[in-house]
């Protein structure tokens, strides 16, 4: 599908701290690139979503098990250097940049307020990890009604068959799947 007016590239949890946790990152770093620029030139909206805690994560509750093991291990999340997009993606001028709470690109910040007041309806997914931030913000968007397209290569996951799995048989259920290649193609 090619793009639809009212698109945005949604590049999510790409920041260094995330990053870093891939055992080879350059494959997806190098899709979502290609994506961004697609979309920079198509006049496609670019918006950066980072995860983003304040010093002491008092954001995070000890029902949160994830987060507040994170939190319990002093995991750097509530860190600039954490929070910092991956150089190779680095925003541009006039890129949204949101910060986020949970895994959902969604809560805790005004990225669907910043969506609908630009008349945006299709979202193209991106981001780390697919299992998290793709596969939360994609059921969230998804029961907001947006039009939804995931870049398949232009997420990753630590679990290669996870990440084959929500690909090829959960998120076709809402979305569109495609690859970089054929969607700036």
């Amino acid at each position: 599908m090619k793009n639809t007016p009212n698109t945005a590239l949604l590049v999510m949890d790409m920041q260094i701290g995330i990053v870093s946790r891939l055992a080879d990152p350059k494959p997806v770093l190098a899709n979502v690139t290609k994506a961004i620029a697609h979309a920079r030139k198509a006049g496609v909206p670019v918006i950066y979503v980072t995860l983003k805690f304040r010093p002491g994560m008092p954001e995070v509750s000890s029902n949160n098990t994830v987060f507040a093991s994170f939190k319990a291990q002093g995991a750097p999340m509530d860190t600039e250097a954490f929070a910092q997009v991956h150089p190779d993606l680095a925003p541009q001028d006039g890129d949204i940049i949101i910060k986020k709470l949970r895994y959902s690109a969604f809560p805790g910040n005004d990225l669907d307020m910043i969506l609908r007041a630009q008349q945006i309806t299709h979202l193209v997914l991106t981001g780390i990890s697919t299992s998290g931030v793709v596969l939360s913000t994609l059921r969230e968007a998804a029961d907001k009604d947006y039009q939804l397209t995931v870049l398949s290569d232009g997420c990753a996951d630590h679990d290669e068959e996870v990440h084959r799995v929500l690909n090829t048989k959960v998120f076709p259920r809402q979305a569109q799947v495609m690859s970089v290649e054929e969607w700036v193609g």
